[in-house]
């Protein structure tokens, strides 16, 4: 398994831009919640914070696309600095604004100015990768290795804001952010030998690569869906606690259902998948859809935690396959894009299923609750289904001997 990695990291400046881009997307997960704890410690309201903060969730996720496209044509090493650079002014004067008692439309108008330009890094990571890394299975690998990447961010990031704001300042976990993601964000883009070349559009615009819209547009379903399992699951699992008398395990709990994506993630990086990745994302969004079911009739917090550890293992491969079937069927001139459209898919799920989630939370219980991620991972599977590729139907997946 070590070796699988090696293979990869020992690529010339991969270790580095993997580093770094760990580092740039750390803000993705301090952000949301540290504005709203910012906001309702100003305030004194959640349904203020709450607000504040999906203005800025929503404007990232209708920007990212365009960010995609704008680095695909002029290059990461162009676009990335003057992004982050609107970005960190943004979030700063977001900050100010509350702590002065701006008037409200321009914390909202600073939260999706900020929201707008925080940096596709994690998009542009995988679009290196699919630029050094040539073969499939190292591909794969690569991939693996983000998910993780990505699972760590969402462990760390979430309990380092909270300490931050509630043990020093309100403003300590956004500046920590602000200074993280400019910093890590410079570096990255600081390496030019493994950025992807720019595509410049042509003048014929028939010339330009046509996306593969029968195998994304469904694709783009399936993150979507993913999004609102994660958005209505995690505030189930919140309510969950706080009904067993125990919120303050919530943390824990949810830190189970990443360690076991984090843990698969490793794992299915060292597998020598023998079919495609269509087909490991057919099974992955059904074993993510059946692995939510129980938790609606679970009435006890060891038993929560143990079932969530073992939900995580659904995770992480499924999304490695649905950014390794992005790019394999997204042209080299607009990948960048392509996976963006995931990332937007995945973050505009997250808000509808939280508020899903919510309104079941007030009526009926958290019981209920987790039944939004069992609908949404039931959607997954049928958009998943709809996908249809050139790939053999036959072999199943080896463990690597590497």
């Amino acid at each position: 398994m070590l070796n699988t990695y090696r293979q990869i990291l020992t690529k010339p400046g991969s270790a580095l831009f993997s580093a770094t881009g760990l580092v740039a997307r750390l803000p993705i997960s301090m952000v949301g919640l540290g504005i709203v704890l910012l906001v309702e410690d100003a305030s004194g309201s959640y349904g203020v914070a709450g607000a504040v903060s999906a203005a800025h969730l929503l404007a990232n996720a209708l920007f990212a696309v365009l960010q995609g496209k704008l680095v695909d044509r002029l290059g990461q090493s162009r676009v990335l600095p003057v992004v982050v650079s609107v970005w960190g002014v943004a979030l700063a004067l977001l900050m100010w604004s509350v702590e002065s008692d701006w008037p409200t439309v321009l914390t909202y108008a600073l939260a999706v100015l900020a929201g707008a330009s925080l940096p596709s890094v994690g998009s542009c990571v995988r679009a290196r990768w699919s630029y050094v890394a040539r073969d499939p299975q190292e591909l794969q690998t690569a991939f693996a290795l983000e998910a993780v990447a990505d699972e760590a961010v969402f462990i760390v990031g979430p309990i380092l804001v909270t300490v931050l704001a509630t043990a020093i300042h309100p403003v300590a976990g956004l500046t920590t952010a602000l200074v993280v993601g400019v910093l890590g964000t410079y570096a990255f883009a600081a390496q030019r030998s493994t950025e992807p070349p720019p595509h410049l559009p042509t003048a014929d615009r028939s010339e330009r690569p046509r996306m593969p819209w029968r195998v994304l547009a469904p694709l783009g379903v399936v993150s979507t869906m993913l999004g609102v399992l994660f958005g209505a699951a995690e505030v189930a699992t919140v309510a969950f606690a706080e009904e067993q008398d125990a919120k303050a395990y919530a943390g824990a709990l949810l830190a189970l259902w990443a360690a076991g994506s984090l843990i698969a993630g490793v794992l299915s990086g060292a597998v020598a998948w023998r079919r495609g990745p269509a087909y490991r994302l057919r099974w992955g969004t059904l074993a993510m859809a059946l692995v939510m079911a129980p938790l609606t009739f679970i009435d006890s917090l060891v038993v929560m935690g143990a079932v969530l550890f073992v939900a995580g293992f659904a995770v992480a491969p499924t999304l490695i396959s649905t950014m390794s079937l992005c790019e394999q069927v997204v042209p080299a001139a607009r990948i960048t894009e392509g996976m963006a459209l995931l990332q937007t898919g995945l973050v505009a799920g997250v808000a509808p299923g939280a508020a899903l989630a919510g309104v079941l939370i007030d009526s009926r219980g958290a019981a209920a609750a987790y039944l939004v991620p069992v609908v949404g991972g039931a959607l997954a599977v049928l958009a998943a289904q709809a996908i249809r590729t050139s790939e053999p139907t036959t072999v199943s997946p080896v463990m690597s001997h590497d």
